[in-house]
């Protein structure tokens, strides 16, 4: 089975920390050079180092600071990023940080237009950004990270809910119009991961409910068949996967990455 990444450039978002990361550092690996995408240049300036000590002489990396609530600076950041390393992507990991938990009732209207314009909007700036690169090479993967809310919508995740649904059905439109180019695009759905963000979700519910954390914690876990939390390296190993050249054919699907606990298939 063909894995090899070797020369391929890999643009990855929110990779500072957590699933992101893990992806970043997955690719890595299989001999991709990336690009490192978040808000905390610190800690893209560690993880270039990080990565330095599992890849090969060959493999160059770089990094990029930019918050995703501006769409138009991150189109121009990535445009002068790309015009100073004179550098086309193959792959195209999209990840941000999730629209805060609440119910949809209470949601106000500026909330779904971050959202969107945070997850949708720059998702598809980013394509049209990478697709000619891709063409060109005959060689392009996207994979946007998503959430198993796309399957079966999550309790008090409103906002998220909605904008989530609206990129899945995003990918899978691009999936139709960009397969004939030997790009795919396909969508990875984390179920529960043990990242901050988890660990911010279960803070909430527990200021919420008045419970425990460990109580949270368990109740939590009774949804989940495998009765544990997910790693961020086993998401990083689905995406991975798909990136490869083993996975030419495989375009336009989910998967959910969540120890069985989506119901519907």
């Amino acid at each position: 089975m063909n894995l090899d990444l070797t020369g391929k450039n890999a643009f990855v978002g929110g990779s500072s920390k957590g699933i992101g990361k893990a992806i970043a550092f997955e690719l890595a690996k299989l001999g991709a050079n990336i690009t490192l995408v978040g808000r905390d240049e610190p800690a893209l300036v560690q993880g270039q180092i990080d990565l330095s000590f599992i890849s090969k002489a060959e493999q160059h990396h770089d990094s990029l600071a930019i918050d995703f609530s501006n769409p138009e600076k991150v189109k121009s950041a990535v445009l002068k990023h790309q015009k100073k390393t004179n550098k086309s992507y193959h792959i195209l990991i999209n990840n941000t940080g999730g629209p805060a938990s609440g119910k949809i009732f209470d949601a106000e209207e500026k909330e779904f237009m971050a959202a969107f314009e945070a997850h949708l909007i720059n998702n598809h700036n980013l394509v049209k950004l990478f697709a000619e690169g891709m063409k060109k090479d005959g060689y392009g993967r996207v994979v946007n990270i998503i959430s198993t809310s796309v399957k079966q919508p999550l309790p008090n995740l409103g906002v998220s809910n909605t904008i989530r649904a609206a990129v899945a059905n995003w990918s899978k439109t691009m999936a139709n119009e960009l397969g004939a180019f030997g790009i795919t695009v396909n969508n990875v759905l984390p179920g529960a991961t043990e990242t901050e963000r988890l660990q911010s979700i279960i803070q909430t519910k527990s200021d919420k409910t008045g419970w425990g954390i460990d109580i949270v914690r368990d109740e939590m876990l009774k949804e989940i068949p495998m009765k544990r939390f997910g790693k961020a390296e086993e998401v990083a190993a689905a995406v991975a996967f798909l990136c490869s050249p083993a996975a030419a054919y495989i375009n336009g699907i989910n998967v959910p990455v969540d120890g069985g606990r989506t119901s519907s298939l």
